[in-house]
């Protein structure tokens, strides 16, 4: 076992949300392939997949009636109806993640993101912002994923979406997406460093300066 695994702090988690095609699931897939010690935590769904999507990989898919199961058994730390459907995420696996002291993102809507701020004030929360109502259609409509009024019902939501982005303790607006990219990856940073998270890593330290005296 290495020396970092040993004095491994118990992770942050990290919640990354956004208006639909704001380019938040983008920025978390770059993420998780260039930043160390970084999990993910795979969101429960109850609608179809889209495109190239897997279960098991991009989310799980699951019933209105798995769903509704799993949500009155407590095992979601957060879920919402988002565009006609359910979504969640897993309390259990992200626990785990954490405590082995991995850091957890999440890719999630502004509703969950509440409730776990809710229960969890200490995740650190990223709201992703769209340099304009234009952009974000235009995002949308190439995605190509969307029927015409299910595009219009997340233009829509968008608008509401938008507003609430105070409640969030970063903001990242992803007009470029090496420099959206650059300023999530230094957010990640820094909370690694705060003195709380490094405890263990720096008391290891503290210990070689033990029984020294001081030398003039």
């Amino acid at each position: 076992m290495s020396n970092e695994a040993r004095t491994a702090e118990r992770g942050n988690l990290i919640v990354v949300s956004a208006p639909s095609g704001a380019g938040k699931s983008s920025l978390v897939n770059r993420a998780l392939t260039q930043i160390r010690r970084l999990r993910y935590s795979i969101s429960y769904t109850t609608r179809a997949p889209r495109g190239s999507e897997r279960d098991g990989m991009d989310y799980y898919f699951v019933t209105d009636e798995v769903f509704r199961a799993m949500r009155e058994r407590g095992e979601f730390i957060e879920s919402a109806e988002v565009h006609g459907y359910f979504y969640a995420t897993h309390k259990a696996t992200i626990e785990h993640m954490l405590a082995e002291g991995y850091d957890v993102i999440l890719d999630i809507d502004v509703q969950g993101a509440r409730q776990i701020s809710d229960q969890m004030p200490q995740a650190i929360t990223v709201f992703v912002l769209p340099p304009s109502r234009k952009v974000l259609e235009a995002r949308l409509r190439k995605r190509n994923l969307n029927a015409p009024e299910d595009l219009e019902r997340r233009l829509c939501n968008a608008a509401a979406e938008v507003k609430l982005y105070e409640r969030f303790k970063y903001v990242i607006i992803n007009d470029d997406r090496d420099r959206a990219f650059a300023a999530l990856k230094a957010i990640i940073s820094a909370e690694r460093r705060r003195p709380d998270r490094q405890k263990n890593r720096v008391q290891s330290i503290l210990n070689t300066f033990e029984g020294e005296g001081l030398h003039g």
